[in-house]
């Protein structure tokens, strides 16, 4: 299977996030679902992956996405081997066929040690706890009749809360290939961050291109510290130090002065 790193920031397309969107809370298959619909869709519900979309989920993979994936990651997807995923379906389909899988999301959840990066690039000194981790988001697409709708959105915040419900998480990442103008303004809507470019991150078909690592914080999770934070960090504690010093040097002299005057 090609690995996450090299997929992820290619697959995302063009999406609008609906603002205001309500969802109510749901734990299907022991995985959390938040219950939603789509303004202008209101037959699209949101569920789990299960074994039954496999063959839908290689089509639209393979439509959508300029890698192939083996049947290995498909097989990871529907049996949670190890990956999370939500899907997006139209329940109001007319001729009888029932639901019609029409987005997706995928990710795993990773420990922040084991990160293909230095974990201190994503949780400054927080990554020394060996409990903490990462979820990471692989792959997520809605087919074209459905996009602009918030269906893309609704299935990010499927992630967002699942990793929110996972005490030792402390972020969602994914990486943004740096010419996907439209993937870059969805999750900055969505309210991820970007932490970083990383130069040459990608090789596609015999070429390099730089990607953006775009990240969003749960459960107090924070970023690593700049120079400019530690610089005021350890100014702050001089200043605490200083003041803590003179306090002291104050305080004995006033004892030393009350020996020498006596009773």
């Amino acid at each position: 299977m090609e690995s996450a790193r090299s997929n992820v920031g290619v697959q995302h397309r063009a999406f609008v996030p609906q603002k205001d969107q309500n969802f109510s809370l749901g734990a299907a298959t022991g995985i959390p679902v938040l219950l939603g619909r789509a303004a202008h869709f209101p037959n699209i519900a949101y569920r789990c992956v299960q074994p039954s979309d496999l063959e839908i989920l290689q089509e639209i993979h393979e439509a959508l996405f300029p890698i192939k994936y083996e049947l290995e990651f498909f097989m990871s997807v529907v049996h949670g081997r190890g990956v999370v995923a939500w899907a997006a379906v139209d329940t109001g389909r007319s001729d009888g066929r029932g639901e019609q899988l029409v987005g997706f999301i995928t990710a795993r959840m990773i420990k922040a040690s084991e990160a293909e990066f230095q974990g201190e690039d994503i949780l400054g000194y927080d990554v020394l706890k060996a409990d903490r981790n990462l979820l990471y988001i692989l792959t997520l697409g809605v087919v074209k009749p459905y996009r602009n709708f918030g269906i893309a959105s609704a299935l990010v915040w499927q992630v967002i809360e699942y990793a929110r419900r996972i005490s030792s998480c402390r972020a969602v990442y994914l990486h943004v290939i740096a010419y996907n103008r439209a993937a870059i303004n969805f999750y900055q809507k969505n309210t991820f961050r970007c932490l970083r470019r990383l130069s040459k991150f990608y090789h596609i078909n015999g070429h390099h291109y730089d990607a953006y690592l775009y990240i969003y914080y749960v459960n107090g999770g924070r970023p690593p510290c700049s120079a400019l934070d530690f610089a005021a960090a350890a100014g702050s504690f001089l200043k605490n130090a200083c003041s803590s010093l003179l306090a002291m040097l104050y305080r004995l002299r006033n004892e030393n002065r009350s020996k020498l005057m006596g009773p």
